[in-house]
């Protein structure tokens, strides 16, 4: 997984711990691929405590010495980091400051794109902005709970991305209030070009649609400005015409190039669209797919693929620079798959995989119940025999008001339980209408 570009620490003791952590990992690997048998906690919380030994060890090693560069150690060291934040999201211990680490890593290559690049919108930063303070709150009540080497890590990743969301912030500021819809309004139609780019099928209307939306956008100027209903020029004119100016000509060069990647590049294209199109999937099918952990191979490979770049651009075989129809296609492929990642990871719910069944049964009940109430509720009591049938059949699962497997006691109990009684509260709520509108009508 590492690439033999990273030395191997030259210490001996360093050495002896890489050789413990690389067998910790590789545990957390086999245990990623197991799905004969649902993740449990105190399997990870065991894996937790033998890295977070592992780490005090590194400590005193490293303790009063140069600070030298990265070797094999750390990168080894991140992976297993890595893997037990997805492992604590996947046995419902999504907020405790373990599950924060793979969170923090992708809103940082989120942000670092989205810098790179300079094409964002006020509400891509405002979910990340939400995020970030909630990682916060995580972390202000961690200290007692979990190593004070992994909060304060953890603290400084948090610091990092906000200082990185406060300078992208900056830059909208610059932009008029009413430019700031039209600004939104491009970079929506620039995705949304890009995406029918990569489809399977390129049909070239639906991006001629988008390239009037945009020759309709450039007509509203006046002289080429953006001015105001009093003919004043709008403050950030020019940067919006700027990018107007962009989504154009790739508009121009999208309808040339008809979604054709050069044969050279093709395997990466290719291997991006799969990683694209299987998050995707896991987006629409989330609550009844998804282990988190699985999150770790995606976003390992877009990390390679990422940083195989050379000064940002994708090189050929040959070490020549991929034109720029290439470049922003692959681009595009690898932000919006770290884009799946990160919403994959915030809707990840604090309940065990154990409990998700239920928990999605639960949650689809609660659904159906809502609208049959928001619809004028039912007609007659069996209406909502099916309903009571299966909130019957969860419930008696329940052993002492607790979901129990085997011996395990799962995580998200309290999850669980609370949306079962959401649920027979609303079935209750219906049967008492039907009854009050049976009373009411017999008077």
């Amino acid at each position: 997984m590492e690439t033999p570009a990273i030395p191997m620490p030259k210490d001996a003791r360093e050495r002896e711990i890489l050789g413990t952590i690389s067998g910790i990992r590789d545990h957390l690997l086999l245990l990623k691929r197991d799905r004969t048998k649902y993740i449990r906690s105190q399997d990870v919380m065991l894996v937790y405590d033998q890295v977070i030994e592992q780490v005090k060890h590194l400590n005193e090693v490293r303790k009063g010495g140069e600070k030298k560069g990265e070797n094999r150690l750390d990168k080894v060291l991140e992976s297993c980091f890595q893997l037990l934040s997805l492992f604590f999201m996947t046995i419902g211990r999504t907020n405790e400051a373990p599950a924060a680490y793979a969170l923090t890593s992708t809103i940082k290559r989120l942000l670092d794109h989205l810098t790179e690049s300079g094409l964002f919108s006020g509400k891509d930063l405002d979910s990340m902005s939400n995020t970030l303070g909630t990682l916060d709150s995580v972390l202000h009540n961690a200290n007692s709970q979990h190593s004070p080497y992994l909060v304060e890590l953890l603290g400084k990743r948090v610091d990092l991305c906000k200082e990185s969301l406060a300078n992208l912030r900056e830059r909208l500021c610059k932009l008029d209030e009413s430019l700031r819809v039209v600004h939104e309004k491009l970079i929506s139609i620039l995705r949304s070009m890009s995406l029918a780019n990569t489809k399977a099928k390129f049909w070239t209307s639906e991006v001629q649609k988008l390239q009037a939306q945009l020759k309709e956008i450039d007509a509203s100027r006046v002289d080429g400005k953006f001015v105001d209903a009093e003919g004043k020029v709008l403050e950030g004119s020019d940067k919006v015409a700027d990018l107007l100016s962009r989504v154009l000509k790739w508009s121009d060069i999208v309808l040339e190039r008809k979604g054709e990647i050069p044969e050279v590049f093709r395997p990466t294209y290719d291997k991006l669209v799969g990683i694209r199109n299987d998050l995707e999937k896991l987006s629409i099918t989330q609550a009844w797919s998804l282990r988190e952990t699985d999150l770790y191979d995606y976003q390992r490979e877009l990390d390679k693929i990422d940083e195989s770049r050379v000064d940002g651009n994708f090189l050929d075989e040959e070490g020549k620079l991929a034109e720029l129809y290439v470049q922003r296609t692959l681009l595009y492929l690898i932000r919006r798959s770290y884009g799946y990642i990160y919403y994959l990871m915030i809707s990840s719910e604090p309940v065990s995989e154990a409990l998700l069944p239920y928990y999605n049964q639960l949650q689809t009940l609660k659904r159906c119940l809502l609208e049959v109430k928001d619809n004028g509720g039912v007609s007659s009591v069996r209406d909502l025999y099916p309903y009571s049938m299966k909130l019957n059949s969860i419930d008696n699962l329940r052993v002492d008001g607790k979901f129990m497997v085997g011996n395990d006691l799962p995580e998200g109990q309290g999850a669980v339980n609370e949306l079962l009684a959401e649920c027979f509260d609303l079935a209750y709520e219906l049967r008492v209408a039907v009854a009050e509108e049976k009373s009411a009508d017999s008077e």
